[in-house]
């Protein structure tokens, strides 16, 4: 698949693309605060759009470690007058994080383009809301709640224990109305995985392309290099942009990123590399 169509728009991925993160919340574990307020989201989706994102991604319930659930009026609240700005003033390919059938109904109609979800369609009312928009889907694996996945998460193949969740929702998708041409798979790192869960993962990344669908992945400055590299949130730049590239060679065709201009210009190299041909001398 090379072209995704994400509501009136048509997103092309015969290259990869990256897609840039938007919290609305008071307590993602990265730029928690900074972004809640209308106007400021509006001009940092407009600088990530400049700097070459495809796709912003909104969200307004933060799933880090240990996060606490907000109420879906508090996520409504969040996120849907920041779609509409976007799409409105911006003209922005929008997606919506979230698992909250609400949510996703009043976030399609407010003109995002994609859902992106980390519980996969397995809230009350998710599926059925998702079948509704018509949008695509990322189904993203994650074992428990954000509250308590990382409590001592436990896999004897976690590769083939997340190809196989995947492809169970993807399924489940298709059985209930969505067309298989509008999934995506994304296999969640940093949820519910211990560090040797990730570095698994990442390094055999390449057999999820057996599920034949678009990868998403999200490493930005994952918790994973702190416990690798000792590197506090705002110094894991340069590993999330190495792990970016890992996944590119492994068939990525979207990344999730907080640093987008420096992220574009890494996963273009990383594809130009991957798609180069040998020439005669």
């Amino acid at each position: 698949m090379t072209r995704l169509r994400c509501g009136t728009r048509m997103l092309d991925l015969s290259s990869p693309v990256v897609m840039g993160i938007l919290n609305v919340t008071p307590d993602s574990f990265s730029d928690g605060g900074r972004f809640n307020e209308r106007d400021a989201a509006l001009r940092q989706a407009e600088q990530m759009l400049a700097d070459g994102a495809a796709i912003i991604d909104v969200g307004g319930e933060s799933t880090r470690p240990g996060a606490a659930p907000v109420s879906e009026q508090e996520e409504l609240d969040r996120v849907v007058p920041v779609v509409e700005a976007l799409c409105g003033e911006l003209d922005a390919l929008v997606s919506v994080d979230t698992s909250t059938a609400s949510v996703i109904r009043d976030g399609a109609a407010a003109g995002a383009g994609l859902i992106n979800d980390v519980r996969a369609l397995r809230r009350p009312g998710a599926l059925e809301a998702s079948v509704a928009s018509g949008l695509p889907v990322c189904l993203m694996h994650m074992q428990g709640e954000p509250g308590n996945m990382q409590d001592n998460p436990q896999y004897e193949d976690v590769t083939g224990e997340v190809i196989a969740f995947l492809q169970a929702r993807i399924d489940a998708c298709v059985a209930a109305g969505i067309s298989r041409d509008s999934l995506l798979v994304d296999p969640g790192f940093g949820f519910a995985k211990s560090v040797n869960h990730n570095l698994v993962l990442m390094r055999e990344m390449a057999a999820l392309q057996s599920l034949d669908l678009p990868v998403l992945i999200g490493v930005s400055r994952k918790s994973l290099f702190g416990k690798v590299l000792g590197r506090e949130v705002n110094e894991r730049l340069p590993a999330s942009l190495a792990a970016a590239v890992m996944c590119v060679e492994r068939g990525a065709k979207i990344v999730r990123a907080h640093d987008v201009q420096e992220t574009v210009d890494a996963v273009r190299f990383a594809h130009a590399v991957r798609e180069s041909h040998k020439e005669s001398s």
